[in-house]
């Protein structure tokens, strides 16, 4: 298996799934091709590794005050993250933006510290996705001195009151604090005592503000790293259309390291160690470490080894990365985008000949957003960040595990692969997940929610939790297992004899032996609006996630109104997908994708804008037409590409019918389908 490369890649869209995974690297895209990448990362495969979630806990519910006007905002309460606290006790904390902090000991969540109220009414949770009380960190002497810090937002007088630290927008739409408590009685689970600020930021938006503070857990007393504190900074909504980012003299897509217990940074509340790489500049902020990301989201170490640093770098529009981070690294953005330059319009262009000399440092791991230019929306991309395991699970030792926050997507990639030196990209698998019962399961199925808004966890032992930031809920991953030979990746061909088809009207159907042909047109049936004439393989599994690919080909030659549609997601006549694909692109229902569920059929493309359809699917003349549909019944994201192309004529999601068979057919003309070949995984039984 070969990774994917560290750079810009053109992967072709008409190979199946299987090929995907037997060639991940596809060639650099050329520098002189002035046109956007589309489909620049191919997507992560499938594993056979399931992880077992078992409820751990329920976190109390809360809600931002004043009630927000985003419903992202409005969840059960909006936790975002687990650790232990570093005493031994065994108790686990949890920080809800909502404002409390809460304490996990002996399976019961008891609030410790409510952050909202300490900075009423200046605090600031109900606009913006990241604002409120984001974070906490425990000093790694926590347990001796008491000190722990937090990051929150505010608005409102401290506007006008308060002034920030460091350089930044000129009128500041919020500010950032971090903050440094002193606990009287470290061994208590409510606290009391004394507080102090550490650093204020403003930042021109309400988005990307402080992310995720911590201290290297691998550094022991006498390392350099040892008790410093490490800040992600988001760039603040600012470097969509600037160069804030690249700026050394700003906070802005900054990692800090900072001595909390040193005075020698310009307002004498911190420390800047003197071995960080900027401190002889005197046109950077000594305070950081390393520079040029857009949301630095989520950091962590590995426990063993090289102790390598990651940070999940939530991208703009396109790539989602993930970065090992070193003293002095910059990662590019706004100027590059994961292994991508950005191109004047934010699409992914190739790099240029040039590029060493730029001194960017690129992802050792990424994957893409599959979005079609001019789309908007949330389509459920955003990397949260994890850990590289190194627990009791044989199954996952050395595997980095993270997620996509909206879908509540697993993945991994091997630690092994992620290192800087490596030319290429380290390998993406998504997880399986199983419930207590060991029942195959989603995200969705867990917390009832269609956005999940997933976090990561981990405790002292290195044993992962997930979190659902929209339910409140946490589970711990007990378990790991290969699922067994049924449920693995299947490919299925030479499907063209007759008893591997069950058409509608069989009289219209021929099987010469290399072609499935269509020889008659269908007629309308009873029933809701749907397609008259198709027929179903039979062959093979039902199919929970399918990467189909095929030559087809419509047998007349008028000039408009030919189609052909493929099935997909078939569970009964009256419940099932398909997509047209026609010459003609002046009405509804021609070159789309559909849903038929016991009634009329139903556009759900995300090209349809109710006044014009996607571009033809079909060239005239009775050609032949390379098709490649891709069905993830997970997530129900749904793509249909065309004649090799490298971006989707059409994408859709929905999760109607997250199982199902393929098939062939039309409305009311004739044609028909070769070379097809189905990989995907079976429906559980």
């Amino acid at each position: 298996m070969k990774p994917l490369p560290r750079h810009p890649a053109a992967v072709a869209s008409g190979a199946t799934a299987a090929a995907l995974a037997l060639a991940l690297l596809a060639a650099p895209a050329k520098a002189d091709d002035d046109g956007p990448i589309l489909d620049p990362l191919p997507d992560p495969t499938m594993s056979n590794l399931a992880l077992t979630l078992e409820e751990f806990v329920q976190i109390p519910a809360s809600q931002p005050d004043p009630p927000p006007t985003d419903q992202r905002l409005n969840r059960t309460n909006r936790i975002n993250y687990l650790g232990e606290v570093p005493d031994g006790s065994g108790r686990l904390y949890v920080p809800d933006l909502n404002g409390k902090l809460y304490l996990i000991d002996d399976g019961e969540p008891i609030e410790f510290l409510d952050v909202g109220a300490e900075f009423s009414p200046e605090f600031w949770n109900h606009q913006g996705l990241g604002s409120g009380s984001g974070f906490m960190a425990f000093h790694p002497e926590f347990a001796d001195n008491g000190i722990f810090y937090t990051v929150h937002t505010e608005g409102r007088d401290a506007l006008r009151n308060e002034t920030p630290d460091l350089p930044g927008p000129d009128n500041p739409n919020h500010h950032g604090v971090l903050t440094e408590w002193t606990a009287d009685d470290p061994t208590a689970n409510s606290f009391s005592g004394t507080r102090r600020e550490v650093l204020r930021l403003g930042f021109q938006t309400f988005i990307h503000g402080f992310q995720q503070i911590g201290f290297n857990p691998t550094a022991t007393p006498g390392d350099d790293d040892y008790g410093l504190l490490y800040t992600a900074i988001g760039d603040g909504g600012g470097a969509t259309f600037t160069d804030v980012t690249q700026d050394l003299g700003r906070p802005e897509g900054a990692i800090f390291r900072i001595d909390p217990s040193g005075t020698n940074s310009s307002n004498g509340q911190y420390g800047i160690p003197s071995n960080n790489p900027f401190v002889d500049d005197p046109d950077a902020l000594g305070e950081t470490y390393a520079y040029g990301l857009r949301n630095p989201h989520r950091f962590s170490w590995d426990p063993v080894g090289d102790h390598r640093m990651y940070v999940a770098n939530i991208g703009e529009w396109h790539i989602e990365s993930i970065y090992e981070v070193r003293a002095g690294d910059n990662f590019g953005w706004s100027d590059r985008e994961g292994p991508f330059m950005v191109g004047d319009d934010r699409w992914p262009r190739p790099l240029p000949e040039d590029d060493h000399t730029y001194g960017y440092t690129y992802p050792v791991a990424a994957y893409d957003h599959n979005r079609q230019p001019g789309q908007t929306g949330d389509l459920g991309v955003a990397i949260v960040g994890g850990f590289v395991y190194r627990g009791d699970i044989p199954q996952l030792k050395g595997l980095y595990v993270f997620g996509d926050i909206v879908s509540g997507q697993m993945y991994f990639a091997r630690a092994s692969q992620m290192y800087q030196e490596r030319d290429e990209m380290a390998r993406i698998q998504e997880l399986r997940l199983r419930n207590a019962d060991g029942e195959l399961v989603t995200m969705q199925d867990l917390t009832g929610l269609d956005r999940i808004d997933l976090r990561f966890g981990h405790d002292a032992d290195g044993e992962l939790y997930v979190l659902s930031k929209g339910s409140g809920s946490i589970w711990k991953v007990t378990d790991a297992q290969r699922i067994p030979h049924r449920d693995v990746e299947q490919t299925v061909t030479n499907t063209t004899a007759a008893h591997h088809w069950a058409p509608v009207t069989p009289e219209k159907w021929e099987f010469p032996g290399t072609e499935v042909i269509l020889a008659e047109a269908g007629d309308p049936r009873p029933g809701p609006r749907r397609p008259f004439e198709y027929a179903i393989l039979t062959a093979g599994p039902t199919w929970r996630s399918v990467d189909l690919t095929a030559q087809v080909r419509i047998d007349v030659p008028q000039p408009v109104g030919r189609d052909v549609i493929i099935v997909f997601g078939y569970q009964s006549d009256t419940e099932f997908y398909y997509a047209h694909l026609s010459e003609d692109d002046s009405i509804y229902p021609h070159n789309g994708l559909f849903k038929v569920n016991n009634a009329d059929r139903e556009r759900i493309d995300d090209q349809w804008d109710g006044s014009s359809a996607a571009p033809p699917a079909i060239t005239p003349g009775m050609n032949w037409h390379d098709v490649r549909l891709t069905h993830n019944g997970h997530t129900g994201r749904i793509a249909l590409y065309i004649d090799g192309s490298e971006s989707p004529l059409m994408t859709a999601t929905d999760t109607t019918f997250g199982t199902g068979r393929v098939g062939f057919g039309s409305f009311d003309d004739i044609g028909r389908i070769r070379n097809l070949a189905v990989t995907g995984h079976p429906a559980p039984e």
